[in-house]
């Protein structure tokens, strides 16, 4: 188990496996929402820092999606999240690295629901999540106020995330040293002031915080 230090409270996870089963090739109607990913690793950074973490850490991360509109097969995903927690054997800009998620789908979401979250997320980004070891109910809540996100996710984790002053990292694109786990658009870092994740199913407890350590910006799937 792997432990990085920045005090969070965390509690036990509360949330029941889910077996995913769900037609994957089902319709998809215009889904699109905000995405937020913070690693254990700085994204943006000098060089001497980022060639110090890239050995060390940043073999973990968390992954929050808040969809906003659209649907899959009629399925109408309106307003629920999903996190995800991913691991890995070495740092994540390693696509090789042997990653392993834990699927968190928001507890206000029928069965349908989650079965078709379940089977989206899987099947559009296989390559991000790697092996998806289980897939778990959990209260889960999310708020944006322009270029500020905050989640929480009771008993398993957390995350807060600001815009860089100034968006530096535009004026400053040679210091961005990763791209994000997923495709998005109108991509930017952003300042970690908390996050963490906590999983027994993956072997995890880890929290890093006050570092330029994300990315968000807008997912989205087409019809």
């Amino acid at each position: 188990m792997r432990i990085l230090y920045c005090v969070i409270g965390l509690a036990a996870v509360v949330s029941t496996p889910v077996v995913a089963s769900a037609d994957t090739t089902a319709a998809v109607a215009g889904l699109s929402g905000d995405y937020v990913e913070a690693r254990t690793a700085s994204v943006f950074a000098g060089a001497c820092h980022y060639n110090g973490e890239l050995t060390t850490t940043g073999r973990d991360a968390e992954i929050v999606w808040h969809f906003r509109t659209g649907a899959v097969g009629g399925v109408d995903l309106s307003g629920l999240n999903a996190v995800a927690a991913v691991t890995a054997e070495d740092n994540l800009k390693d696509e090789s690295s042997g990653r392993r998620a834990v699927l968190f789908i928001d507890n206000r979401a029928t069965p349908v629901q989650v079965r078709t979250l379940t089977d989206l997320l899987t099947a559009s980004y296989r390559n991000a999540l790697g092996r998806v070891v289980a897939v778990k109910r959990a209260p889960i809540t999310f708020t944006r106020s322009k270029d500020s996100f905050r989640m929480t996710a009771k008993g398993i984790g957390s995350l807060a995330v600001d815009a860089m002053p100034n968006h530096e990292c535009c004026k400053q694109p040679n210091l961005v040293w990763y791209r994000p786990l997923v495709e998005i658009a109108d991509r930017r870092v952003g300042f970690t002031r908390e996050s963490g994740i906590k999983d027994g199913a993956l072997g995890v407890s880890w929290s890093k915080c006050n570092q330029n350590t994300a990315f968000y910006g807008t997912f989205s799937l087409p019809e």
